[in-house]
């Protein structure tokens, strides 16, 4: 095993898919109508077995009894028995502010080791795996990126080969092909040529996301891919990763701050609140009055579309 520190992201060369079980917290908590949220998650396991008879898929990525914490913190900042992330699908996290959402992804992506518990990649632990062996497999997009404003988009796509190259391996001709077909998924041809600082952040993000499409994995995670970006652009990454998905089989797990917009994309949503897992299932399961009031602290109603549920926000909750 390499004895460098394992990641699956894809960064710069200073750097180097079973959803029938259902995700609860150790510590149940009580919903404005008097249900434990683990009681909530167990009917909505039923919920969806008895709505459809079919073997569930099995899942990319585990995480079983999970305690994650930071070394500046005494106790756990998540805790969770169980996350799944169903193969083929897309997974979106959601939650308020510091309910764990980052976290829990770091961890799933072996960037943060648990204090207990583990997690499996196709069924291996993920830590038997090697740096590049990793990022093989799984690639990871976090919040913060940074590159030199001076290198083209190009450039910073082809970044995402280094795990099928050796030190002094140069680029052949299934780096350029791979790199071509990135470019394209993310919808960025045209600005192929142009230097990383000259772009937008709508821009730059769909650069970063080429440069993970690179790593050509069966698994990306990303972290929260539509902060500070206008609705144009949101939607555009929210497209772009949707596409991926759906068109190529990727998994994908993701961190949004908008529900809404996880509603609209995603297959699953796992919400968290107070570092544990509050719910799980289909946005049409998981997006209720209840939960916007029980999580995210506002009276809501939530009207169905062909999209997906939508809520429609009416005034925060009091507590």
């Amino acid at each position: 095993m390499d004895d460098e520190r394992r990641t699956g992201s894809a960064t710069t060369d200073e750097d180097e898919r079973t959803a029938g079980s259902r995700s609860t917290s150790d510590s149940p908590r009580v919903t404005d109508g008097g249900v434990t949220a683990a009681s909530a998650a167990s009917e909505a396991v039923h919920r969806r077995a008895e709505a459809d008879d079919a073997e569930p898929p099995r899942s990319a990525l585990v995480g079983e009894d999970l305690a994650i914490s930071y070394p500046t913190t005494e106790e756990p900042v998540v805790e969770c028995t169980r996350v799944d992330v169903p193969e083929g699908e897309m997974t979106a996290l959601v939650g308020p502010n510091g309910s764990g959402k980052s976290t829990l992804l770091k961890t799933l992506s072996d960037h943060l080791a648990p204090d207990g518990g583990a997690v499996a990649l196709n069924g291996r632990a993920i830590n038997e795996y090697g740096s590049k062996e990793l990022a093989r497999e799984l690639g990871h997009l976090s919040q913060e990126n940074d590159s030199p404003g001076s290198i083209t988009v190009e450039d910073l796509v082809s970044h995402g080969r280094y795990p099928y190259r050796g030190t002094f391996e140069s680029v052949d001709d299934a780096d350029r092909a791979a790199v071509d077909r990135a470019i394209d998924l993310a919808g960025i041809d045209h600005l192929r040529d142009t230097e990383i600082g000259q772009l937008s952040g709508g821009q730059r993000q769909l650069a970063w996301i080429g440069m993970v499409l690179a790593q050509e994995t069966d698994v990306l995670l990303l972290d929260e891919p539509t902060t500070f970006l206008d609705l144009h652009h949101q939607l555009r990454v929210m497209e772009t990763v949707r596409r991926l998905n759906r068109e190529e089989g990727v998994t994908v797990a993701v961190v949004l701050h908008d529900i809404a917009q996880a509603a609209r994309f995603a297959d699953y949503l796992i919400a968290l609140k107070d570092g544990e897992v509050y719910d799980w299932g289909p946005p049409a399961n998981v997006v209720t009055e209840g939960l916007l009031a029980d999580v995210f602290g506002v009276e809501a109603v939530v009207e169905g579309t062909e999209h997906g549920p939508r809520p429609v926000p009416i005034r925060p909750l009091d507590g």
